[in-house]
């Protein structure tokens, strides 16, 4: 301690330097972290490769944080008055040679606490991987119980693989010497850990293999640290060389040992040589846990061994091995991953029929798989049957399912769910209401709109800014501008200011219903607010003037918004580009399309498909099929519309295997036809009499859920 006490009082001149600078928000130049070479770390082979310490740039500037905010928080029940640091600073200091002396003398000064949220954040905003992990040594050091906290050895395990790797070189290890400290087996495990996903299996290896020069024994914590590295690493045979020689250095595989190996062999699909680990894992008196049977319902699934999967969950229940919210969504992913979703869920209704009380885990993940795989039917059946066996969805579940019910049921069935369920008390939230309102309002049930709007408002959801925008999109989208204008003028009299998200909608809905007259009113008060308009803005006017087959006027609008600093989009062009197609200036499309690109604006799909369906409809394929070209060497992926435009021209034109050969190149260009695009070529092929061909055709998007005409041969 005296020798410690001793080169600190040597070094206080550079501690003095340091804190100084640091106060006075002075830059001082501090020595940069040498790209050394390590002369040799514990395997010579190892350090010419990874040489490197960081992958990022160090030093790179955070935010200057002053030492002299308090923030009040609290940590296992104790409240700590923690001073915010200066990450800069920590780096400018773990950077240095004297580090470790320099870090004591800020925490002997009290400028920096202990606890385990303070270290966290420390840790994770160092750019060096070097720094964090000197820290960390640091503080196992000074206070080796806070360093095993989980958090922390979280943080520094995710930092060193971020920005890592950082290797154990001679020059490191004589630092963290000259430190008076070492390398904890803590420490290794964490650093293996890193090395593991990183992908140095061999390194790990290597590493383990020399664990005696740091002064460490074999023990089955490091063996469980390596085999895991190694399995995240994919070399599993690696890993079980190293389970292999457990014995022979006096460590007993435990249940960690053995379900780090069993995720590794049901991670590439071998589940039976998982089955006979943990044979082999019984037979030493060690039991299979929750995370073994979670592992296996996974890998059963990944296989498609969907009776072994539910045998798990069975042996499971015989041995009162409860399921985890992991296995119940092990299960379920699982089998959606693997099947065909109708299967999937045919499988998953099966099994839950059988079970007196349904785990919610079950139904919540069941639901979210169905709403993802946009299967509203199954979903709403899935919802009545559950609801009769007492099960109540969350809130967030809820609306994921009803906005799925929303785009793909009947309007009515939807309703009656929502009833249902509000009945029970469950409260759909903003985004679910005012999606099922749009949905009525457009298919003219204004009566049931009214009927939830009223809800909605009962309850409080319309009440900001945010939500008021949202209402009169609804009321725009579904052509109702005097709702939208009443919307409006309510949303002021309450004392909400409209925002320009309020104008821009009103203004777009105006535009779109042929009210270029409101519009412009709308725009004038925009302005009058001291807003400044927008691309929105003059996207959404120039589209109603094209509309209004006013095109002289869109394009005035067009330069104007020049003038006005703001850049057109390609939305902005896509407008003029379609409405000059539609009145036949094809011609101007095109330079418009050229004006577009030199400008530095990308075109979309939408800017080619104009252009191509008038080639097409003018008989001029060749010019459209340049442009096909074009679009594909931009890496734009073509849509139906771009096919249904070729298709039909080539068929008319009596090109009907070009026709048959560029519709079969679809799902090449990652295009899957839908119903319309398979109709229009069947329809030709049946037309010509080749019927083989045309049910080919049908059969083989039947079964991918699409709905062709009858042919009729079959």
């Amino acid at each position: 301690m005296r020798g410690l006490s001793s080169l600190a009082s040597r070094a206080s001149p550079a501690i003095k330097t340091v804190s100084e600078e640091a106060y006075n928000h002075r830059k001082f130049n501090r020595e940069n972290p040498t790209k050394r070479k390590p002369k040799a770390a514990l395997s010579p082979r190892s350090t010419d490769k990874f040489a490197t310490p960081s992958r990022g740039k160090s030093g790179s500037k955070s935010p200057s944080l002053s030492f002299n905010s308090n923030i009040l928080i609290s940590d296992r029940n104790e409240e700590f008055r923690v001073k915010s640091v200066d990450h800069q600073y920590i780096s400018e200091i773990l950077s240095r040679k004297d580090w470790f002396l320099l870090i004591n003398h800020e925490y002997k000064a009290k400028r920096i606490s202990l606890n385990p949220r303070l270290l966290v954040s420390i840790l994770q905003n160092q750019e060096n991987p070097l720094h964090p992990l000197r820290f960390y040594i640091w503080v196992l050091k000074i206070c080796p119980l806070l360093a095993k906290n989980q958090s922390v050895r979280s943080a520094l395990a995710n930092v060193l693989y971020r920005k890592g790797p950082v290797i154990l070189s001679v020059e490191l290890l004589q630092d963290i010497r000259n430190s008076g400290c070492v390398i904890t087996e803590d420490l290794l495990c964490i650093l293996i850990g890193s090395w593991g996903r990183i992908g140095l299996s061999k390194y790990c290896a290597e590493i383990f293999g020399q664990i005696s020069f740091l002064g460490l024994s074999p023990s089955t914590r490091l063996y469980n640290a390596v085999i895991d590295a190694l399995v995240k690493s994919n070399s599993l045979d690696l890993a079980y060389l190293k389970f292999q020689q457990m014995p022979l250095d006096n460590c007993n595989p435990d249940r960690f040992t053995y379900n780090i190996l069993i995720h590794g062999v049901c991670r590439i699909g071998v589940v039976d040589e998982a089955l006979r680990l943990v044979k082999q894992m019984e037979s030493l008196g060690c039991s299979p846990n929750v995370f073994t049977y979670t592992i296996l319902v996974d890998g059963f699934c990944n296989a498609r061994r969907f009776d072994e999967v539910f045998k798990v969950l069975e042996t499971m229940k015989d041995r009162n091995v409860s399921p985890s919210d992991a296995t119940f969504r092990s299960l379920v992913h699982g089998v959606f991953r693997s099947v065909d979703p109708s299967k999937a869920f045919e499988l998953l209704s099966r099994y839950l029929e059988k079970e007196a009380v349904l785990p919610k885990v079950v139904c919540d993940t069941i639901l979210c798989c169905l709403s993802d795989n946009k299967m509203p039917k199954e979903a709403a059946l899935f919802l009545m049957k559950t609801q009769e066996k007492g099960y109540f969805p969350d809130s967030s579940t809820f609306n994921i399912t009803v906005t799925c019910l929303i785009r793909g049921l009947d309007v009515n069935k939807t309703c009656e769910i929502l009833d249902s369920f509000v009945e029970q008390g469950l409260r759909p939230c903003f985004n679910t209401y005012i999606s099922l309102i749009e949905a009525l309002f457009k298919a003219g049930r204004d009566g049931e709109g009214n009927r939830y709007l009223n809800e909605m408002l009962q309850v409080g959801l319309v009440s900001n800014a945010y939500s008021y925008n949202m209402v009169i999109d609804c009321f725009c989208k579904a052509r109702m501008m005097n709702r939208a204008s009443e919307t409006f003028r309510e949303m002021k009299q309450c004392g909400i200011d409209p925002n320009i998200v309020t104008f821009n909608t009103l203004i777009s809905g105006y535009s779109k219903n042929g009210e270029t007259d409101k519009a412009r009113s709308m725009l004038e008060m925009l302005l009058e607010h001291g807003f400044k308009p927008n691309v929105f803005t003059f996207s959404s006017i120039i589209d109603g003037l094209c509309r209004a087959h006013q095109i002289g006027d869109a394009f005035n609008c067009f330069n104007e918004m020049v003038e006005w600093g703001v850049a057109p989009n390609a939305i902005t062009y896509n407008i003029l580009i379609h409405s000059l197609c539609v009145v036949g200036d094809v011609a101007k499309s095109m330079k418009l399309l050229r004006r577009m690109r030199a400008n530095g604006i990308n075109p979309d799909v939408f800017s080619f498909n104009a252009l191509i369906q008038s080639f097409c409809r003018m008989n001029k394929v060749e010019k459209a099929q340049n442009l096909f070209v074009s679009m594909l060497a931009l890496g734009l992926i073509p849509d139906n519309f771009t096919y249904c435009a070729f298709l039909k021209a080539l068929c008319e034109s009596g090109r009907l295997d070009e026709a048959k050969e560029l519709f079969l190149s679809m799902e090449a260009n990652r295009c899957i036809p839908d119903s319309h695009t398979c109709n229009l070529i069947i329809d030709a092929l049946t037309q010509q009499a080749r019927f083989e061909e045309a049910k080919l055709i049908a059969r083989k998007y039947s079964n991918q859920g699409i709905s062709p005409n009858s042919i009729p041969i079959l």
